[in-house]
């Protein structure tokens, strides 16, 4: 029987492949996009914040989804630079993240994918991996402003088979995961989300 149980560094590639099945079509149209997802939007959070992460165990002792985050994304601004030297500078990271050619300027997202079409920009989200503050401080108009107002940052990801069962609301009711709301949950207030 499936349960909530915290994240263990055991579950760390069962969560690269979780944050890769779960991509959106457009960014898993992308193979270099595939092997640079965890390092965007999952690794910095288990390396660094352990303690705030869980993952919905299928029973077997395979993790098959989970809920991870931080209560302040400013800790994880003065601690990305660990996660740099530790996660995306190890062999896997050079090798999955190549190293930005320039961290100047950002790259756009979309460039012309050749066939009058767009498509995700590698060096975009390689440069993004590389910088906290491209990742979740600055880009989008506003998102400084709404990151100062609420800190705590939340991602919950399930593989197909375990959606739309209830897990996922039962992960972020659980109260193991109420640090992370502390950050969040003004945000949430004129919504219902249970």
């Amino acid at each position: 029987m499936a349960f909530i149980r915290p994240f263990e560094p055991r579950d760390t590639e069962d969560c690269k492949f979780i944050c890769r099945a779960t991509l959106p079509p457009s960014l898993a149209a992308s193979p270099g996009c595939v092997a640079m997802a965890p390092y965007l939007w999952t690794l910095q959070f288990t390396h660094l914040f352990p303690e705030y992460c869980f993952v919905l165990d299928d029973g077997e002792g395979r993790a098959v989804g989970y809920v991870i985050g931080t209560p302040d994304v400013f800790a994880l601004e003065r601690m990305y630079p660990r996660y740099v030297e530790e996660v995306l500078r190890s062999e896997d990271g050079l090798r999955e993240v190549p190293v930005p050619e320039q961290m100047e300027r950002l790259e756009d997202w979309w460039v012309d994918d050749g066939r009058g079409g767009k498509r995700v920009n590698e060096r975009c989200l390689a440069q993004t991996a590389y910088s906290v503050e491209w990742l979740v401080l600055e880009g989008v108009e506003g998102k400084r402003e709404l990151v100062e107002g609420w800190r705590g940052m939340l991602h919950i990801d399930l593989l197909e088979g375990w959606q739309k069962k209830g897990f996922g609301r039962e992960m972020i009711r659980r109260p193991c995961v109420s640090a992370l709301w502390e950050g969040i949950v003004q945000w949430f207030q004129p919504f219902t989300v249970w």
